[in-house]
C-alpha cells in the first residue's frame, strides 16, 4: 500500500497494534470494505469511520460520486487518514469493459488525479479501485474473446493515465478467473495481476474449509500472487444471495463471520502474497446482527428479509399524473440511475418522457433509488425496474430472475408510495442462444415456462405490471404443445409488451407499422397495451434498423406517423427509444 504522509502511516500501525475487536494478523493487515453509499460521507463520515474503528477496516474502497464537492470528500478522508484508514477511490460498471464507453473509466481517473492535485497530501485518495465485471455483460456469452480484448485495451488506457501518479491502482477479480486467456494465449489472471498493484479476488462463499470453500477456490490465485510477488486481498460477501446462500456470510452474525475470518487468515498467511480479507459491503455488514443475533436488515435497513412467501402484500405505487399515451427510454447501464440521476431527469424533461425502465443493480441499498423514483414520480414520470439476459429463458437460470422480482417487491414494501417501482419489465432475448438454433423449440419451452414462473411470483402478493420486449418476427413461432403463436402467448401472459419495432420509417412494406401489425391484432384482441419501441444504437444489421444515421429530429416525424396511422387501434399505448445513452448523444 502506498503511504503519502507520516500521520497516516502512525495512524496505520497504531490501529494495527490496538485492534480489539474481529480478527488480527501480525504480518497480513489489511481488511477491507466497499462503501457504495457515497452519501455516508457528507456529514464527515463519522458514523462509517466509528464501524471501521470497531471492525478494524483500515482501507474503505468509497465510490465516487462526482456531484459532490470536494470539500466533502477532503472532510472525510483526512479524519480516516487520521484513524489509520486508506481511501480508495472506487467505480466500475460491466460497460466499462467495452471500448464504448471507456472515457468513462478514464474519467474516473482523471477525476482522482484533478481532486489530488487540488487539495493537500493528507486529504488525498490512497488509490483507485476498479468493480468492472466484464463477464454478465450480454456480449460475454456471445463474444466473449471479443470483450476480453476490449476490456485488457481499457484497462490498459487507464493504467497509461494513472501509473506513476502516487496511487495504488486495484482491481476485482472473481476466483474463477483462472481458467481464461488472453487474445494472446497467455493466463489473463497473470496479465491482470501484473499490471494491478493490487488485486482482491472475489471469494464467496461462507466456509473457509472444504473442497468448494474459501481457501480452496483462492489458492490458484495466491500461488500465481506469490509467484508475481504482488499483494492480494480476499473478498468475502455479505449481501442476501437468494437461493445462492453459500456465496454469503449474510444471516449470520458478525462475530460469526469474524470467527471464520480468523480462521481464513491464519490459514493463508503462509502465503507471502496475502494482505488480508475484504468484505463485501460495508452497508450489509453494518446490518448483520451482532454476536447475541441481535440487530440486521435488508439492504434498505430495517429487519432482515424473511422468506418471499411470508411476506405481506405488496404496497402500490403512487399513481402517476402524466399522459395517457407513453413516451420513454431504456436505461441500461445500472451507474447511470446512481451517478447521474440528474442528467437523466433533465433529459427527460427537455424530451418530455413520462415513462423509464431502469435497469437494476441488486448490489445497492434500497436508498440508491429512492430519492430518484420520487423526482421521477413528481416529474410525471412512471418507473419500472427492468432486467434481463438471454440465458433467463433457460430453466436452470430461473433464480436469476427471481433475485429481481424479490428484490424490487421487497424494496417497494421497505418505501414511500411515490418511491415504489410500478413494475418489472424483463429483455430476454434467447435466440442469440447457440441453443436457439440447434433446438429452438426446447428453448420456447423453457423460456414460456420461466415467463409463467416470473408472472406467478410478480403476482401472488403485488399489483406491479409484468411487461417484457418483444421481436416483431416472434409470431412465426409456436408455444410447443400449444396451437398458438409464440408473440399472442406473451402479449396474454404480459400486462403490457415492448414491441421492438426496428425500423426507421413509420411507412412501407418493411416499415414500423407494417412490421408489427401481427402483433398490434393479437394485442387488440386481447385487449393488452402495446408499445412500440423504435432504436437509436448504430446497427451491424442494416440502416433501415435504426435512426442512429438520421438522428432525432427524423425520428420524431416518424414516430409522430406511427402515432396517426395506430391512433385507431385501443392497443397502441405510445413509443419508447432504445436506449437513453444512444439518444442523448444522437444527431439533431
Amino acid at each position: 500500500m502506498i503511504v503519502k504522509n507520516s500521520r497516516w502511516l502512525a495512524g496505520l500501525l497504531l490501529l494495527a497494534a490496538s485492534l480489539l475487536v474481529g480478527f488480527q494478523s501480525p504480518t497480513q493487515g489489511l481488511k477491507a470494505t466497499w462503501v457504495w453509499q457515497t452519501e455516508l460521507i457528507e456529514d464527515g463520515g463519522e458514523k462509517l469511520l466509528d464501524f471501521a474503528r470497531q471492525q478494524g477496516i483500515n482501507l474503505i474502497y468509497l465510490q465516487i460520486n462526482r456531484d459532490l464537492p470536494n470539500a466533502t470528500y477532503e472532510t472525510f478522508i483526512q479524519h480516516a487518514h487520521e484513524g489509520g484508514v486508506a481511501v480508495h477511490a472506487l467505480g466500475g460498471d460491466p460497460g466499462w469493459a467495452l471500448s464504448v464507453h471507456k472515457d468513462r473509466l478514464l474519467g474516473l481517473a482523471d477525476w482522482t488525479m484533478n481532486y489530488n492535485a487540488s487539495v493537500p497530501a493528507d486529504n488525498r485518495f490512497d488509490g483507485i479501485h476498479l468493480d468492472i465485471e466484464p463477464y454478465v455483460l450480454p456480449q460475454w456469452e456471445t463474444d466473449q474473446g471479443e470483450v476480453i480484448s476490449s476490456w485488457m485495451n481499457n484497462m490498459q488506457a487507464f493504467l497509461d493515465r494513472a501509473k506513476g501518479k502516487g496511487l495504488e491502482l486495484g482491481l476485482d477479480v472473481p476466483f474463477w478467473f483462472d481458467s481464461y486467456a488472453t487474445p494472446e494465449g497467455g493466463s489473463l489472471n497473470e496479465w491482470l495481476m501484473t499490471a494491478f498493484d493490487q488485486v482482491t479476488v472475489l471469494a464467496y462463499r461462507n466456509v473457509v474449509d472444504s473442497d468448494h470453500g474459501i481457501v480452496s477456490l483462492s489458492q490458484d490465485e495466491l500461488k500465481l500472487a506469490d509467484k508475481l510477488g504482488k499483494p492480494l486481498l480476499i473478498g468475502v460477501n455479505t449481501k442476501e444471495m437468494p437461493g445462492e446462500s453459500h456465496t454469503t456470510f449474510y444471516g449470520r452474525s458478525k462475530e460469526q463471520m469474524n470467527e471464520s475470518l480468523s480462521d481464513l487468515t491464519g490459514q493463508l498467511s503462509a502465503y507471502s502474497s496475502f494482505a488480508g480479507i475484504a468484505v463485501h459491503d460495508f452497508r450489509n455488514w453494518e446490518n448483520m446482527p451482532g454476536g447475541d443475533g441481535s440487530g440486521g436488515s435488508e439492504p434498505g435497513g430495517g429487519k432482515p428479509d424473511p422468506d418471499p412467501g411470508d411476506q405481506d402484500q405488496v404496497p402500490d405505487a403512487d399513481p402517476i399524473d402524466r399522459d395517457s399515451k407513453v413516451r420513454g427510454t431504456y436505461i441500461w447501464e445500472a451507474n447511470e440511475v446512481l451517478q447521474n440521476g440528474q442528467e437523466i431527469l433533465d433529459f427527460a424533461k427537455e424530451k418530455h418522457l413520462n415513462w423509464l425502465y431502469v435497469r437494476l443493480d441488486l448490489q445497492q441499498p434500497y436508498s440508491a433509488y429512492t430519492s430518484f423514483i420520487k423526482q421521477a414520480s413528481a416529474a410525471g414520470i412512471e418507473v419500472h425496474a427492468m432486467g434481463g439476459h438471454p440465458i433467463w429463458a433457460l430453466e436452470e437460470n430461473r433464480a436469476k430472475m427471481m433475485k429481481l422480482v424479490h428484490y424490487v417487491k421487497n424494496y417497494n414494501r421497505a418505501v414511500q408510495g411515490d418511491e415504489r417501482f410500478h413494475g418489472i419489465h424483463l429483455d430476454i432475448e434467447p435466440y442469440v442462444l447457440p441453443d436457439w438454433k440447434t433446438d429452438p423449440a426446447e428453448v420456447i419451452a423453457e423460456w414460456t415456462s420461466n415467463v409463467d414462473a416470473f408472472v406467478r411470483e410478480l403476482k401472488k402478493d403485488s399489483s406491479l405490471e409484468a411487461s417484457m420486449d418483444l421481436a416483431v418476427w416472434l409470431d412465426k413461432y409456436k408455444v410447443p404443445g400449444e396451437d398458438i403463436s409464440l408473440s399472442k402467448w406473451m402479449i396474454d401472459r404480459m400486462d403490457h409488451v415492448s414491441l421492438m419495432a426496428f425500423r426507421d420509417t413509420a411507412v412501407g412494406s418493411n416499415g414500423i407499422v407494417s412490421v408489427s401489425k401481427e402483433e398490434i391484432a393479437f394485442a387488440d384482441e386481447l385487449g393488452k397495451p402495446l408499445l412500440i419501441s423504435v432504436e437509436m444504437k448504430e446497427s451491424h444489421e442494416g440502416n433501415h434498423i435504426t435512426f442512429s444515421e438520421e438522428g432525432s429530429a427524423y425520428m420524431e416525424g416518424e414516430l409522430a406517423k406511427v402515432a396517426e396511422l395506430l391512433k385507431n387501434s385501443p392497443s397502441y399505448t405510445g413509443n419508447l427509444v432504445h436506449a437513453y445513452d444512444y439518444w442523448k448523444n444522437a444527431k439533431p
